[in-house]
């Protein structure tokens, strides 16, 4: 496919915009780590809660959709829409809790919380085992989409489109650190959405669609237009809907995704300028993330049915490209008229620059600051720190442009990553609630889901994906649960200071509370209220799942059924702020 001039000054101008604010903060943000990493910590609510929606708007995500609507319709986007429950979690408990801990990375934590030399085994490995291995793999995933978009419309090698799409990105994220990164996202965000929604509109009108109603009834996309998955079929009701609900989004670790907040969410909100900021930029997030985005990205899926019914349509027009229902995206994308078709690809390459630069930011201070200066040189400078961080960046990049040539599906990759992290999710819940976890529980729970998860991966054991998930929750859990309660808890001293620090509420500390009190240990008084943030996070999943199946009622042409749910939406909102402002 060609691209005219124009949409090569409007690629090229967005690559100039981003190195340029790279250059602009880079003196600022090479003065210490914390500038480096966490922006200062006085980043504003709005900017990074724009910059968590543009992280997770990676340019594997529309493919990924794609995937899912081409093979289970509408209603298979199920198996992420469920993560909200877990993101709303965060919102309104986790938030303040992570911004209280005034740590640097979400990996310190570990030493705040656990004591003795499991604690800092647990966080200089898992420094490595995410920073490096779990992050290569994220990242790889979205340079597979890179791939499959590079070749469907540029006809480029794979190694040309992972070469291309990251030297800019390396570049700005390496001086730039995180405040180059979040002022970037403001930008890429805004450039994605236009993108996403111009493209929608344009490919629903032309001439082979006919139209948002002739979509909608024809044929091939009747039977996928459906919120939520056929009752009358057990296992696709169980697979689409019931096992995220019930198991999925509790029980798994999944990057963006994490129960109880982690990885660059929790970076985000430790950068965040206080506890209320942190909370808006969360909420801002899981609204934006799941109401806003989907639907421009679920309505081209839909589309692709109509040209490219069948996965041997796409690759017959398209023989050189990684074949896959994902390719679907891309494959439309090549209607596009000059100008919107630069703007589109400028924007899958600023959805793909935001993913990558938050990763290759996150991934490098665990490496500089939880692994190089923790066991490798506890008196290294802060200058000193920042050339490990910049020099780790890429490092990572060319790991993860490796490791992407030998991938082939965005949906299988998120399977894997899903597995890989079944059982631990709940650790992740219950470390702030119940004082008896320890360092051993996640050691146990990593070791363990890790372990199963290669097992059902190379070893033929007859289980369906869902199958694997379930089997690899219960033996994680029942693993980590096992080697809580036979090894020693965490010393009084240790858990004492995070609990001042942190002021955590719940029952799960009551037996430690009477133990600090034998000891004459005081522990500061707790005044957040439970059961308000537990009403606000059923309103806040409430208000998002109601804002997004009422636009998509207004979508389908069900006007009375949007009313309702955009109406109960404006009531949870309502119910939200009145809440808030009693606190």
């Amino acid at each position: 496919m060609k691209l005219d001039t124009l949409d090569w000054i409007l690629i090229l101008s967005f690559f100039v915009i981003f190195l340029i604010i790279g250059l602009v903060v880079a003196k600022r943000s090479g003065k210490n780590t914390s500038e480096f990493f966490l922006s200062g910590r006085n980043m504003p609510w709005w900017l990074l809660g724009i910059s968590m929606v543009a992280t997770t708007f990676s340019a594997d995500t529309p493919n990924l959709v794609t995937d899912i609507v081409r093979q289970n319709g509408v209603s298979g986007n199920w198996v992420w829409w469920t993560f909200l429950i877990t993101g709303m979690l965060t919102v309104f408990v986790y938030a303040k809790l992570w911004r209280r801990s005034k740590v640097l990375t979400d990996l310190q934590f570990y030493e705040l919380r656990y004591s003795g030399k499991e604690a800092a085994f647990l966080r200089g490995f898992r420094a490595i085992y995410l920073g490096v291995f779990f992050n290569v793999m994220i990242m790889a995933s979205v340079c597979l989409a890179a791939i499959k978009i590079g070749g469907i419309m540029f006809g480029l090698a794979p190694w040309e489109c992972v070469l291309y799409a990251s030297v800019i990105t390396v570049a700005y994220s390496s001086i730039g650190g995180l405040r180059g990164v979040i002022f970037t996202d403001f930008l890429q965000f805004i450039v994605a959405m236009i993108g996403s929604v111009w493209a929608a509109y344009y490919i629903v009108n032309m001439p082979e669609i006919g139209g948002l109603q002739n979509l909608l009834a024809h044929e091939n996309v009747t039977d996928k237009l459906n919120f939520l998955p056929d009752f009358n079929d057990t296992k696709s009701l169980m697979v689409l809907l019931i096992i995220p609900i019930a198991v999925q989004w509790w029980s798994v670790w999944y990057p963006g995704a994490e129960p109880g907040g982690g990885g660059y969410i929790a970076q985000r909100m430790l950068s965040a300028k206080d506890e209320k900021n942190a909370i808006g930029a969360t909420l801002l997030f899981n609204v934006a993330h799941y109401a806003l985005r989907p639907w421009p990205w679920i309505i081209i899926a839909l589309a692709s049915l109509v040209l490219y019914p069948q996965l041997s349509d796409i690759g017959a027009e398209f023989p050189n490209a990684v074949l896959g229902h994902d390719l679907g995206y891309s494959a439309m994308l090549t209607n596009l008229p000059a100008g919107l078709l630069g703007l589109v690809v400028a924007s899958l390459i600023a959805a793909f620059m935001s993913t990558i630069s938050t990763h290759l930011n996150w991934g490098s201070s665990y490496i500089s600051l939880d692994f190089y200066k923790r066991f490798i040189k506890p008196e290294a400078t802060e200058k000193e720190l920042v050339h490990i961080g910049r020099l780790s960046t890429i490092v990572l990049m060319v790991l993860a442009a490796a490791l992407a040539l030998l991938l082939s599906s965005a949906l299988s990759t998120f399977e894997i990553l899903l597995q890989i992290g079944a059982g631990t999710g709940l650790i992740f819940i219950l470390r702030w609630f119940w004082w008896r976890v320890n360092a051993y529980s996640e050691i146990a729970g990593m070791i363990v889901s890790f372990i199963v998860a290669l097992t059902f991966e190379f070893t033929d054991l007859g289980l369906e994906g869902h199958e694997k998930l379930i089997y690899g929750v219960a033996i994680t859990t029942v693993s980590w649960i096992a080697v809580t309660l036979l090894t020693r808890p965490t010393n009084t001293k240790t858990l004492a200071n995070f609990y001042n620090s942190v002021t955590p509420y719940g029952m799960g500390w009551k037996p430690f509370k009477e133990k600090a009190q034998s000891e004459n240990i005081s522990l500061k008084t707790t005044h957040d209220v439970f059961t308000v943030d537990l009403a606000s996070m059923l309103l806040g999943i409430l208000f998002v799942y109601t804002s997004l199946f009422g636009t998509g009622y207004i979508i389908y042409g069900n006007y009375t059924g949007a009313a309702i749910l955009l109406g109960i939406a404006i009531l949870s909102a309502i119910l939200i702020f009145k809440l808030w402002k009693r606190k």
